[in-house]
């Protein structure tokens, strides 16, 4: 079963055939909203909206570790991350789609591990690759059938939010090798690989990072909601035509 995460633009799947909702609870609290069950294609499917499906929850206050360990206590085998972010590349223009393939943390206080200490000898992940090649390769894959334009690869900042970042942030991050920035990429990804679900994002770049492109003095709030909205159904056919393959 596939597990769609959905963010900032994408609080459900209008192409899912809904079967029933659930409400699942874990040993780390609830998770950020009921489970959405159904079909997209041949491929059975659970989303749930990171950030409540009334967009409540700030990034640093998303349950991460409920949201995985009910994805993996329900079955899901893979998992597919859909995430907002700015950009700083000067080709990671607003509009543009990315499947980023490393991440750059700079979060904190958050819950990082599902590690607490008391349940046996600590176990090191490998995180070289933080994200699941082979996940990557179906949006890739997906994007290249549909004709949608995809970029690959990208080191993605994860900051903490929720406010965006200062201009001079943002240069620090590019000089750190960061191409995009958002803010619920960690520790998402961490704890995915700790259940050993494969997990791969696509980012929506929805604006130009602070002291970018039109960002150079302020973030463009309306423009970032249309490019949002355009973007998040593009992302939609994308997951559709992945399911149907």
């Amino acid at each position: 079963m596939l597990g769609i995460v959905g963010g900032s633009g994408l609080t459900q799947l209008a192409n899912l055939g809904v079967s029933h909702r659930e409400i699942t609870r874990t040993a780390y609290g609830e998770p950020s909203g009921p489970f959405t069950f159904g079909r997209i294609g041949c491929q059975d499917v659970v989303f749930i909206a990171r950030h409540g499906y009334g967009h409540t929850i700030p990034p640093h206050l998303v349950n991460y570790r409920a949201n995985l360990s009910a994805l993996h206590s329900i079955g899901v085998t893979r998992i597919i991350s859909v995430a907002s972010v700015g950009g700083i590349r000067p080709d990671m223009a607003p509009g543009t789609l990315v499947v980023p393939h490393q991440i750059i943390d700079y979060t904190w206080g958050r819950e990082m591990t599902f590690q607490s200490g008391t349940d046996g000898p600590v176990k090191h992940i490998d995180f070289t690759e933080p994200y699941a090649e082979n996940v990557r390769q179906l949006l890739l894959n997906a994007a290249q059938q549909t004709g949608e334009p995809m970029m690959n690869g990208a080191v993605y900042a994860a900051t903490q939010g929720p406010r965006l970042e200062t201009a001079a942030e943002i240069n620090r991050l590019a000089q750190d090798g960061a191409d995009i920035v958002g803010m619920t990429g960690m520790p998402e990804a961490g704890l995915a690989r700790e259940l050993e679900l494969p997990y791969a994002a696509v980012c929506v770049v929805a604006n130009w990072a602070a002291g970018r492109g039109d960002s150079a003095h302020a973030i463009q709030f309306d423009h970032l909601e249309t490019v949002l909205h355009t973007s998040m159904d593009r992302v939609r056919r994308l997951i559709a035509h992945l399911c149907e393959a």
